[in-house]
């Protein structure tokens, strides 16, 4: 039989077990999900696509002579031949070096350096 004085306890574990279940559920999963909306973009008046320009390509062989554009010039008047031509070359192209494993480090910094030095950005090393 049920008696007044008892003092009944409530067992909240269970509750909390779940609700923290639950809580790292929500947790994992709120970071994930993406929510995306749909933009109509209006209509330009030319509709010619951009053409990527071709990349351009430096070639430092193991003599020290640069070959660029079908020409060749020696390491240390290459800066001055590179800035009349880089007139005519947009700064934001990106340019590939292809340079002897045999050359000493200092050879291809000058040749990074010049390039950097004129303004371009977006050069590159290539390896095989």
């Amino acid at each position: 039989m049920f008696e007044w004085d008892e003092n009944p306890d409530l067992n909240i574990t269970p509750f909390v077990d779940v609700m923290l279940v639950l809580m790292s559920v929500l947790m994992v999963t709120a970071p994930v999900v993406i929510y995306k909306e749909n933009i109509n973009l209006p209509k330009g008046t030319k509709s010619t696509k951009v053409k990527k320009r071709p990349d351009l390509n430096i070639r430092l062989d193991n003599k020290r002579i640069v070959h660029f554009q079908g020409k060749s010039y020696p390491l240390n008047s290459f800066r001055k031949q590179f800035v009349k031509k880089s007139v005519k070359i947009s700064l934001d192209r990106t340019i590939y070096i292809s340079a002897d494993k045999e050359l000493r480090y200092e050879d291809v910094m000058y040749l990074l350096r010049t390039l950097k030095f004129i303004g371009f950005s977006k050069v590159s090393l290539l390896t095989e």
